[in-house]
């Protein structure tokens, strides 16, 4: 197949733009890019899908996401309203997750499948909890993210707030989960190690953890450092900082993922770079939670790989973009902050090359030979000249969600005029509603 007639921005570091391009697919991989009239000559017997002047673009990435809050919007929480990060937690995403059984866990994937289509994000990096439900708990959301012909890796969040039990149930289906991936080497599905958060797990745990993670060759997925209470209670009980202790107990490494890293200092900050683990970078969740900014200019000072998720937010990663350019301006009262290119180094480069740690044969996060043909197409009808050097500003200041007209994943297409082709949304809406009552219920029982 032949996409032709497009304005092709690659995103890739040369910020390489084509005007009047066509990509052409085979396999589900991109096997030439160039001008209209050339690729349909060449490849005269190949379909051709006409793009009419629509922008095209690699699919976005995200790098950071719970598919298991799905059910948490709109829920009252009851009492008072949470006054800090923990009572946040505790009140609600702890009670949350509690509630969730194999139904709830299955339709909040599936509904954060059909938001991630509809925003042109095809790859998804998820954190899994369910407490209630730990053993297979990922091969039900696995199963839901083949069923959308979409690609994420995925992980079990231990955690040793619920016993020790759960926490060794925890580590058991990471451990089951990440052999079955070996086995099946599903090009949709990889895996990880999850943990919840330093505060949350004990040297005794971390421990266990790091003996499977090491024997299976993998990295962590770890919150580190997201409220100033992860620091205060460290410092308490170890007399140490959080990634001072993650790096004692060798939990970082290029494969592992710490989220947040809002309150980390200079020297927490070479500690990571020296680690070579990757950070995600979440602001909407962080304004939302009110734990602050993180330091993300000096984090990409230092060549730190900052990338861009969405902490559960949706799955619209336009969106955290904006909310990353403009949130460091207003922290440091700075303009200078977070520009355009910065934005897309973590939000593409970044992202991409943390997806190919799991996905090495074709990349995602860019148009070019040999890459994934993960793509979008968005109706977008520039007022002022865009090039590919002034792109990530187009992104940033005119994209909405309500452009993308079409997505494709692997060469499969996801949704086309802006109707999703692989799930039954309707149907999936309709589930969702009688087990979010269900959950909601659940949750309200926590409080009795």
């Amino acid at each position: 197949m032949i996409i032709t007639n497009a304005r092709i921005g690659t995103l890739n570091k040369n910020n390489d733009y084509i005007d009047n391009g066509a990509i052409r697919i085979e396999g589900g991989v991109i096997t030439d890019i160039g001008p209209t009239a050339t690729l349909t000559q060449v490849f005269s017997g190949d379909s051709v899908f006409d793009a009419n002047g629509m922008l095209v673009l690699p699919a976005n990435i995200c790098a950071h996401t719970h598919f298991y809050g799905a059910f948490a919007r709109g829920l009252a929480i009851p009492g008072k309203a949470p006054g800090h990060f923990v009572q946040v937690l505790e009140r609600l995403w702890w009670q949350l997750d509690r509630a969730l059984d194999e139904d709830a866990i299955r339709l909040s994937a599936q509904v954060c499948l059909i938001d991630a289509i509809k925003h042109g994000t095809t790859t998804l990096i998820d954190h899994h909890a369910s407490p209630s439900c730990i053993d297979g708990s990922l091969d039900i959301i696995a199963e839901t993210v083949r069923a959308a012909s979409m690609r994420a890796c995925l992980c079990y969040e231990v955690t040793d707030r619920n016993g020790d039990d759960q926490a060794i149930a925890g580590i058991r289906e990471n451990v089951r989960f990440i052999k079955k991936c070996e086995r099946e080497a599903d090009p949709q599905i990889a895996a990880m190690f999850g943990l919840h958060a330093s505060m949350t797990l004990s040297n005794k745990t971390l421990e266990r953890c790091l003996a499977e993670s090491d024997a299976l060759q993998t990295g962590c997925h770890i919150h580190a450092a997201e409220s100033i209470s992860d620091q205060i209670d460290f410092v308490k009980k170890y007399g140490k900082r959080v990634i001072q202790r993650l790096q004692e107990m060798k939990l970082m490494n290029s494969r592992s993922i710490l989220v947040h890293c809002v309150h980390v200092d200079d020297t927490e900050i070479g500690l990571i770079a020296d680690s070579g683990a990757f950070v995600t970078h979440q602001p909407r969740s962080n304004m939302n939670n009110g734990v602050g900014t993180a330091p993300v200019d000096r984090m990409l000072g230092v060549n730190i790989p900052v990338c861009v998720g969405n902490d559960g937010f949706s799955n619209n990663m336009w969106d955290e973009w904006k909310a990353v350019y403009l949130v460091h301006k207003l922290a440091k009262q700075d303009p200078q902050m977070a520009q355009g290119y910065d934005v897309i180094k973590m939000g593409v480069h970044n992202n991409a090359a943390l997806a190919r740690i799991f996905w090495p044969d074709n990349p995602v996060g860019t148009i070019e030979k040999g890459a994934a043909a993960d793509i979008i197409l968005v109706d977008y009808k520039p007022f002022t000249p865009l090039n590919g050097g002034n792109l990530p500003w187009h992104i940033v200041f005119g994209f909405e969600s309500d452009m993308i007209h079409s997505v494709m994943s692997r060469g499969k297409w996801l949704m086309q005029n802006r109707d999703i082709l692989v799930l039954d949304e309707n149907k999936i809406i309709a589930d969702a509603m009688q087990s979010a009552k269900n959950v909601w219920s659940q949750f309200q029982k926590g409080f009795r």
